[in-house]
């Protein structure tokens, strides 16, 4: 009896050995699934990523994740909660991006009078280096380089108005990290290479908070031999979710 009994007993051992480990995810015997999700909202490099992260952080580590930059496209195979529950943070995760409209605005003031102003504008999303130009290219002889045929190389600069932004969501707004240079030829001509002519640069470069819909003044620029001054005023503005998409890839 005492052999039948043991026998019983290491039957029921397996038993509830075997009924375990159909029951632990991740085991052999769960089934597994695969799922592609295209992403609908999420076009940039970083914001995939961070999505991808997020992932591989919260699901069961059992769950296979892999992101197809040139698809937009996250698989997922594991077993079907882990992929319904992975579809689920993807769904919440992939939301549009709001885009921004960021306008500079330069006032011409002659001492304390405003006597005119021009405003450029562009537009992008948090997290995109946005950069817009605006002026000519100036030949430079490059003396100490020749060219095939023998002559002087000719190297070009870019003269006029240069903008840089990147916004960032903070807890009191957006944070606008943001460089304006202004260059333009001065009559004068240098004495070492009297045909090029000397460059003149003004930058105004910083971080700063700022709200949406009220402008900041983040720098001026003096006008030589005048008594005028360019006050750099910059204004951000939330723009339609959709609008995003047309700001495009970096």
């Amino acid at each position: 009896m005492r052999f039948f009994a043991g026998i019983q007993k290491a039957a029921l051992v397996m038993l509830i050995g075997v009924t375990t480990a159909w029951a632990q995810p991740g085991s052999r015997n769960e089934p597994v699934t695969f799922q592609t999700f295209y992403l609908k909202n999420a076009t940039q490099q970083n914001v995939e990523n961070e999505i991808l992260t997020a992932l591989r952080n919260i699901v069961a580590p059992a769950t296979k994740i892999m992101l197809v930059p040139s698809q937009n496209a996250i698989l997922v195979s594991g077993t079907p909660d882990q992929v319904e529950f992975a579809q689920k943070l993807i769904n919440d995760l992939d939301k549009p991006l709001r885009a921004y409209r960021i306008t500079y605005t330069l006032i011409d003031m002659d001492g304390s009078k405003r006597i005119g102003e021009q405003h450029y504008t562009m537009v992008t999303v948090p997290g995109q280096r946005a950069q817009m130009r605006q002026g000519n290219r100036v030949p430079i002889m490059v003396n100490d380089q020749k060219s095939s045929s023998g002559a002087a190389a000719v190297s070009y600069v870019d003269l006029g108005l240069n903008f840089e932004a990147t916004l960032d969501h903070v807890e009191d707004g957006l944070s606008l990290k943001t460089k304006v240079e202004r260059s333009s030829a001065a009559e004068e001509r240098s004495s070492a290479v009297p045909q090029d002519p000397i460059i003149r640069q003004s930058v105004v470069e910083g971080s700063s908070v700022i709200t949406p819909g009220k402008p900041l003044i983040i720098g001026s620029f003096d006008i030589l031999d005048t008594t005028r001054h360019l006050d750099v005023q910059v204004a951000v503005e939330p723009l339609s979710p959709g609008a995003a998409k047309k700001a495009g890839k970096p």
